[in-house]
């Protein structure tokens, strides 16, 4: 066949020989000329193939022969058509075919009215001059319009492109009948595809997002490279950072192949809030007291630093209690555990107690500890070449994301897993055979840019519960306490020891209420230390009330050094021994 126009091709084309395959040979779209249609961008070449597979009537121009006017007819229009001047082809019937007329006859040229639809299924009525009483009673000539859709090659979908495109074609079915035009894919729809894998396939293109790893085989995704791709990833991966010197931090996805160990570090809190929350998911936890808290409110217990305190429950606010409090066990030394109970919302310093040297694997890591969490790397995996100088690593969340398999087809030994959607990439099947499985085991611990890290740590859901709401602030009545003057703390800081016979006693109940605590200094007695240089013992006598207005208390009070602790009134005999230890030491 001699080359053609398309649209003359398309005209004369009967649609019961579809579908039909021809080359681009010649015209103004040639060697990769872009031709757009409704923002659909089809690329064409000399040399190109396209299977048609479907042809529409989209419309019909109709042109005036005489002043060149042209205006659109519909499909469906109703007026009758006559040749404009007598020809020889009227004297002999003539069968009336076109690719819409589906083998029926459709008449002779010996009838005098046709129809727009006779004219168009008519090679010999369509290219002569017409007349039409309905619309003009000058000459015209009718050019039909067709929407064809084609498949061609790396085209994903089906392309629709017009008749009248100004390029020149062959049919070359008979040539090309069994021919499998390529179809591209994108890694994503291969990770859908049931028993294709494992498949060898060519890269079309660069990947979607490039900058998610930071890795040797990231160059190696080009276009043109072919690729092994193997089977889906059976792991789940872990992600983590690490501080890489004083000012950088690293990125990392850790395999659940990975093959190091870990032990746990001590978490650290700055309030009693952040206990309350880590007590949530747990079901022990031992801290350490990093900073001392002097509370202005009587009603709890303060604590200093090296305090050790087991976190037992939270207990809700109620009508005993206006908030939260955290129920801890104090431990005063041999086996000796007093129980206490401490507000949220304190500002306070707390380190975790770790009584546990286990080694952990990953898996373990998700089974028995919480993520996010810290952990120390102490046997790292010989194949993971980014932990080798990371101490220690933050592990903040579980990835079940599907991974695909792959090796390098010019070098098997490269195995790696692609994140198909992450790192989406279009390629296509070729019709080499992949191998069947790789020697090597991909990277169990892969780096990750800095900027993928963030964003894929803001999609992944938040397991830290959220934190409980602060109390309403209330006027306490210790507040209207007033401090001692300068005078009075002088007075104090002579005072070294009371002897516990001169000491009016309290239950520790009741004077836990209003006295710093500290360690137990005798197995006998209840002792109880705070910031002062001086120590206080207490018997079993009844509890003092507090002094409303201490600055006016003519008898005499003992202060503590402090001036945020609480004040109590002392009984006459504590007084007298106060009043000789002063004049002692004038």
């Amino acid at each position: 066949m001699e080359p053609v126009s398309f649209h003359r091709y398309i005209s004369d084309l009967n649609l019961h020989s579809l579908p039909r395959v021809v080359k681009v040979s010649s015209g103004v779209y040639f060697q990769g000329s872009v031709y757009e249609l409704s923002g659909n961008e089809c690329c064409l070449s000399t040399g190109d193939l396209m299977k048609i597979i479907d042809v529409q009537l989209q419309e019909v121009i109709c042109e005036n022969a005489k002043s060149g006017h042209a205006f659109v007819l519909p499909p469906d229009f109703k007026g009758y058509f006559q040749p404009s001047s007598e020809s020889p082809h009227q004297r002999k019937p003539s069968i009336l075919t076109s690719p819409f007329s589906k083998g029926k006859v459709l008449g002779s040229q010996e009838k005098k009215n046709f129809t727009l639809w006779d004219v168009l299924q008519s090679s010999t009525m369509r290219h002569k001059r017409l007349k039409c009483d309905e619309i003009s009673k000058d000459d015209f000539q009718l050019y039909p319009v067709y929407k064809v859709k084609v498949i061609m090659h790396f085209r994903k979908d089906v392309v629709t492109i017009d008749s009248a495109l100004d390029i020149e074609v062959m049919d070359v079915t008979e040539e090309f009948q069994h021919i499998q035009f390529i179809k591209p894919l994108m890694l994503s729809e291969v990770l859908a595809m049931n028993g294709v894998l494992p498949v060898e396939a060519e890269i079309l293109g660069e990947p979607e997002n490039p900058s998610v790893f930071q890795s040797k085989w990231i160059p190696h995704l080009h276009k043109g490279q072919r690729l092994h791709i193997h089977s889906k990833a059976s792991s789940w991966k872990i992600l983590a950072s690490a501080p890489k010197g004083k000012t950088q931090t690293c990125y990392f996805l850790i395999s659940s192949n990975y093959e190091g160990c870990f032990r746990r570090c001590p978490r650290r809190f700055s309030t009693t809030s952040e206990l309350a929350l880590s007590l949530a998911t747990t079901k022990q936890m031992h801290v350490v007291v990093t900073k001392d808290h002097e509370s202005t409110e009587g009603e709890f217990p303060l604590f200093s630093v090296g305090d050790r305190l087991e976190v037992l429950r939270l207990v809700k606010a109620s009508d005993l209690s206006a908030v939260d409090l955290l129920v801890c066990d104090r431990d005063n030394g041999d086996e000796d555990k007093e129980q206490i109970q401490i507000p949220l919302f304190l500002e306070a310093g707390f380190v975790e107690d770790i009584r546990d040297s286990r080694k952990y694997t990953l898996s373990e890591v998700v089974e028995y500890l919480h993520l996010p969490c810290e952990v120390k790397v102490i046997a790292s995996d010989h194949n993971t070449y980014p932990l080798g100088c990371v101490s220690f690593l933050t592990l903040e969340a579980q990835i079940t994301e599907p991974f695909l398999t792959v090796s390098l087809a010019e070098n098997p030994n490269l195995t790696f897993e692609l994140p198909p959607e992450w790192l989406d990439i279009p390629l296509f099947f070729t019709e080499g055979s992949a191998k069947p499985t790789p020697l090597t085991r991909p990277p169990t611990v892969e780096e990750l840019s800095e900027a993928f890290y963030y964003q894929l740590l803001k999609k992944l859901p938040s397991n830290v519960p959220a934190p409980p709401r602060p109390p309403k602030k209330k006027n306490s009545t210790h507040n209207s306490l007033q401090r001692p003057n300068k005078g009075q703390k002088a007075a104090e800081s002579s005072k070294h020891y009371l002897p516990s016979s001169k000491v009016s006693s309290v239950s520790p109940q009741s004077a836990e209420l209003f006295f710093p605590r500290s360690k137990q200094k005798s197995a006998d007695h209840d002792t109880w230390n705070n910031s002062n240089p001086y120590t206080i013992e207490y018997g079993h006598q009844r509890f003092q009330e507090v002094t409303k207005n201490p600055s006016k208390n003519t008898t005499g009070t003992a202060f503590c050094d402090n001036s945020d602790h609480d004040y109590e009134e002392i009984n006459e005999e504590m007084n007298v021994t106060i009043h000789k230890m002063q004049n002692a030491t004038i």
